[in-house]
């Protein structure tokens, strides 16, 4: 399952985690859930409803629609047996055998059963159909909030990420870039300034941060905080000012990375600055 962050849910005074990546495919918290009922045993209420043969056959479906490497032979050995009184499932053998997807389970202290909201919505019927509306509305109120939130945030970067970077590469064309230049160097000019200002600002270049996050789309400053797209905005202004004085790279390199880590502290310290840009 791809990294998450945790969000809660606040369900008729229960608590319930789910684990969001702002898209439609959160993971609830089923030991949560199953607490409504047994907050002692949560596990117990788990198995019980992972007996069930409608449930087996809600599964089974859910993964055919949604898990190319879903064993189906192994699927219809377990939902035969699910009949028998001496049947027995829990989360762990229905992932080790079925190789599902829908349904996550950690061990240990800190661990719990999670499933794709599609399934546990349908638990959430199976313990209460009140507790489940309950759940479902709490569900959408945190959808809305993730939505608003993304949006102001999108709209934020995509203008800040425009304020000042005419200024740079005006600076850069004007100074830098000679008739003697090939397509080529011109393009790669273009690129070492900018890398310039990532050095300076996140300590990698542009193709250093890609290797290590080969798994993340975008490049590194549609993933940078609000925070950095501030200072950002700052030093592409300053540095576009040092190459039109002649200042060689590596000191411009140095003074902006000086720059950089003064103007980041103070931001990350400011309360009304930190509190527009939380991320």
């Amino acid at each position: 399952m791809p990294k998450k962050m945790k969000a809660e849910l606040n369900a008729n005074g229960h608590s319930i985690e789910v684990l969001s990546s702002g898209d439609e495919n959160d993971y609830v918290s089923l030991t949560d859930i199953a607490k409504y009922k047994d907050s002692i045993n949560p596990r117990f209420i788990i198995q019980n409803w992972m007996r069930n043969r409608n449930t087996i056959e809600f599964l089974g479906t859910w993964e055919n629609l949604y898990n190319k490497n879903f064993k189906r032979v192994e699927f219809e050995a377990v939902k035969n047996e699910s009949g028998l009184n001496s049947f027995v499932l829990t989360p762990q053998k229905w992932i080790s055998s079925t190789d599902a997807i829908g349904i996550v389970s950690k061990s240990g202290r800190y661990g719990g059963t999670y499933a794709h909201k599609d399934i546990a919505f349908e638990f959430a019927s199976w313990i209460s159909a009140e507790f489940k509306l309950y759940i479902i509305k709490e569900y959408q109120r945190l959808k809305s909030d993730e939505n608003s939130h993304l949006s102001l945030d999108w709209n934020v970067k995509r203008t800040l990420s425009k304020i000042n970077y005419k200024v740079h590469t005006d600076a850069v064309k004007d100074n830098l870039i000679t008739d003697s230049l090939s397509k080529k160097e011109i393009g790669i000019t273009y690129a070492n300034e900018a890398d310039v200002l990532n050095m300076a600002l996140f300590g990698v270049t542009a193709k250093e941060w890609k290797q290590s996050h080969k798994n993340i789309e975008g490049n590194i400053r549609d993933n940078a905080s609000l925070h950095q797209l501030l200072v950002m905005v700052n030093l592409e202004a300053v540095n576009a000012e040092f190459i039109k004085q002649g200042l060689p790279q590596q000191e411009r390199l140095i003074q902006l990375r000086r720059i950089a880590v003064e103007q980041m502290r103070k931001i990350s310290s400011n309360p009304s600055v930190k509190g527009l840009t939380k991320q």
